[in-house]
């Protein structure tokens, strides 16, 4: 795709009404908060169901799990609700086979559990001193939930620290361009914020080919077979899919443990409680698949080319996988969630955002007990693909 052209005048959306493209207003404050509930009234008109401007949406467990992992579903050649605006060459998370079998197994390497086992007392390091610096009254999203996924990815990648808050804004917009449904205005700024964070990694790729060190960024630029656009595409990637969930992550589960009254179980059995609040209130809300050929989903045709969106939050929430769905229950055992997908798709960095999320619950639990919610509706980013907070603010009770 190419650049996005400035708007002249006023910015127009880029669909008239999305209730006719989605079946929901994702810009509805209350959708912002609670998007579960919605998420039940679609679930009731069917497993798969189109829209008025007719989007396949898949809503059931099965559904969503098949259009993951079916060879015959992919990212098809375009975006149709989501990816990248700005970036001619995209990322292997936009690619098909054999494009994205390539560019994948070159980082792939990187992020084995063996590899991420090896960052554990970095991890731990970080997360003790991000929580002894916390105030009284904090911000939990820029005060740890932020900056601890931030800092791993960055040193994984060999960027210096000073440049970490640099990231922050264009990684917002990057986040918010997942996003179908952007007007003008908001796909120039995606593109902007693309074309700025693949200058900066132009720059410092330069300097790892001269004076290369232990990190991927200096691994990435020895290796011939990778084209400079999709070495740039590829760190930008790593470094924004390697912090934005995992921030939602970390504040959505502290949300889920306070309001429940159940902090002390994240230092009793953190990778259980991790697990729960992947299913329970998911990073990434929402993905979508295109069909390659001809293919039948749920007993519905689905012609080649056609989208299907999976809402990754319901399928999480179907009560034939897991009983009682809408109840946090950390002494579940919910492994067949979504929340990192299925298929050649599945997220790469999973057993990192595993770790981090264990760590930083676990280790928050431990040294401050009597954290209380300051806010007890707080704030949520307007983002559809990736739900997390804007903010949450705390007392810090040691």
């Amino acid at each position: 795709m190419s650049d996005p052209k400035e708007p002249s005048g006023a910015p127009e959306p880029a669909v008239s009404d999305p209730v006719d493209i989605l079946g929901f207003d994702p810009f509805d404050r209350e959708f912002l908060r609670d998007p579960y509930a919605r998420y039940r009234e679609l679930s009731a008109r069917g497993a798969l169901f189109r829209t008025r401007a007719g989007l396949l949406v898949a809503t059931t467990h099965e559904l969503c799990a098949t259009l993951l992992r079916d060879p015959r579903f992919g990212r098809g050649s375009g975006r149709p609700t989501g990816g990248e605006p700005g970036q001619p060459t995209p990322s292997f998370l936009w690619l098909d086979p054999p494009d994205h079998t390539r560019l994948r197994a070159l980082v792939s390497r990187a992020f084995t559990p063996r590899m991420i086992e090896r960052l554990r007392p970095r991890v731990e390091a970080i997360t003790a001193s991000l929580i002894r610096e916390l105030p009284e009254e904090a911000d939990l999203v820029s005060g740890l939930a932020y900056p601890l996924p931030v800092m791993v990815i960055s040193e994984m990648l060999g960027v210096p620290q000073e440049d970490h808050e640099r990231f922050r804004g264009w990684s917002e917009k990057l986040a918010r361009g997942l996003d179908p449904m952007l007007t003008a205005d908001l796909l120039s700024e995606t593109g902007r914020a693309r074309r700025e964070f693949g200058d900066y990694f132009r720059e410092l790729a330069a300097i790892r080919r001269e004076r290369p060190g232990d990190d991927l960024l200096s691994a990435l630029t020895a290796v011939r077979e990778l084209t400079e656009a999709e070495l740039l595409a590829t760190c930008v990637l790593l470094l924004v899919a390697g912090h934005e969930t995992t921030v939602n992550l970390i504040a959505n589960g502290v949300l889920a443990l306070l309001r429940h009254g159940l902090l002390p179980h994240a230092a009793e059995r953190p990778g259980q409680v991790v697990e729960e609040v992947l299913r329970y209130d998911p990073p990434v809300q929402l993905t979508s698949r295109v069909a390659l050929e001809d293919v039948t989903l749920g007993g519905t045709p689905v012609p080649a080319g056609a989208p299907v969106m999976a809402v990754i939050g319901a399928a999480n929430r179907d009560p034939a996988v897991f009983p009682d769905p809408g109840r946090f229950d950390v002494t579940r055992s919910p492994e067949r969630h979504l929340a990192f997908g299925l298929g050649i798709h599945f997220c790469l960095g999973a057993t990192l955002a595993r770790m981090e999320g264990e760590i930083a619950l676990s280790a928050l639990a431990s040294a401050v007990p009597g954290l209380e919610l300051a806010d007890p509706d707080p704030p949520y980013k307007e983002n559809l693909v990736l739900r997390g907070l804007a903010s949450l603010p705390v007392r810090v009770k040691r």
